[in-house]
C-alpha cells in the first residue's frame, strides 16, 4: 500500500507520498509555489534542493522543481504589454511565489497522489490581468513521477500562457547527453544558434541552453544517471541550466521560448471559460 505522510517542517506544512518498499518517494510543499521538494527512486534522492532558500518565503527557491507559469523565463526590463498597459512580470511568473491550497490526497495498492491549486487574486491580478485556476497532480507510481497540469481560464477572454517546469537535479558533473534529433541548439550566453553533437557541456556557461524537442521523448543522460521525460507535445523545448559552484543541473520542459510575452508570437491561448490540459512525466534510471 503506497502511504501519504503529513507533516511540518519549519512552519510549512509537506507531503510526502512513498511506494510500499519505501524505496521512492515524492515530497510537496503546497505553501511554497506548490513545489515537488524531493523525488526519490531506488532509495536515493535525486532532486537538489537548497534548504535555507525553501524556508525563506523573501527568497526564490533554489531546488527541488518549480512551477513556472504563466510564462518560463525572463521578460525584458521584467515588463511585457498587454491590451494597451503595461504590466511587469517577475521571472519564471507568479506560481513558484505564492502559497498554494492541497484539494485532494489519495492512496492505494497501485499507485499515490497529491492535487494542488493555485487561483487568481487580487494581487496576481495587478500583475497578470486574468482569472484563472491551476491544477497539479503530482502522481507516483512505482518510480516514475507524473505531473498533470489543468490551466482553466475563468476570464471572459483568452489567456496566454506558456509554463514549464524547473527540475534541480543532483549532478557533480556539468555535461549533459541528450537523446534528441535536432541538429542545432541556442545559447543564451552570446545569443547564438550552435551545432548539436549529442551532448552539451555546461561548465563556464552562466546562462541557459535550448534545445528544440523534436518528439514527446527526452532522454538525459547526466552524471551517471539517465533521466526519462516524457511529455504530450505542448512542451515544444529542453532548457539545460547551472550554478558552477553548485552541485546540480536543471534540465527543463519548456512550452515556448524565453520572453514570448514580449513578442507575442507564439503564445497558448486558453479560450474564455476553457481548460488548457498537459502533462509530463520523469523516471530516473
Amino acid at each position: 500500500m503506497y502511504t501519504i505522510e503529513r507533516f511540518e517542517k519549519e512552519m510549512f506544512t509537506m507531503y510526502q507520498l512513498k511506494h510500499p518498499t519505501g524505496n521512492s518517494w515524492i515530497t510537496v510543499c503546497p505553501e511554497r509555489g506548490g513545489i515537488i521538494t524531493g523525488y526519490g527512486t531506488n532509495n536515493e534522492e535525486r532532486l537538489y534542493l537548497n534548504e535555507a532558500t525553501l524556508f525563506d518565503r523573501k527568497k526564490n527557491v533554489r531546488g527541488g522543481i518549480p512551477v513556472l507559469f504563466p510564462i518560463s523565463g525572463q521578460l525584458e526590463n521584467k515588463q511585457y504589454h498587454w491590451d494597451g498597459k503595461q504590466y511587469e512580470m517577475p521571472n519564471h511568473g507568479l506560481a513558484r511565489i505564492h502559497p498554494w491550497e492541497v484539494l485532494e490526497t489519495y492512496s492505494d495498492e497501485d499507485h499515490a497522489f497529491i492535487s494542488v491549486l493555485f487561483r487568481s487574486s487580487l494581487s496576481t491580478k495587478a500583475v497578470y490581468p486574468f482569472d484563472f485556476k491551476v491544477i497539479f497532480t503530482y502522481t507516483l507510481r512505482g518510480d516514475q513521477l507524473l505531473i498533470h497540469q489543468s490551466y482553466e481560464n475563468l476570464s471572459d477572454t483568452s489567456m496566454p500562457i506558456y509554463p514549464g517546469l524547473h527540475p534541480y537535479f543532483k549532478s557533480d558533473k556539468k555535461v549533459v547527453g541528450l537523446d534528441l534529433p535536432t541538429k542545432t541548439y541556442f545559447d543564451y550566453n552570446d545569443e547564438e544558434e550552435k551545432a548539436f553533437t549529442g551532448q552539451i557541456d555546461l561548465t563556464n556557461l552562466k546562462e541557459a541552453v535550448r534545445l528544440e524537442n523534436t518528439h514527446t521523448r527526452v532522454k538525459a543522460t547526466l552524471d551517471r544517471q539517465s533521466i526519462n521525460m516524457e511529455m504530450n507535445d505542448a512542451f515544444h523545448y529542453t532548457v539545460l541550466w547551472t550554478e558552477q559552484d553548485q552541485r546540480f543541473v536543471c534540465v527543463e520542459p519548456w512550452t515556448r521560448k524565453n520572453g514570448e510575452m514580449n513578442k507575442q508570437e507564439n503564445l497558448i491561448e486558453v479560450p474564455a471559460r476553457d481548460t488548457f490540459d498537459t502533462w509530463v512525466s520523469f523516471q530516473i534510471i
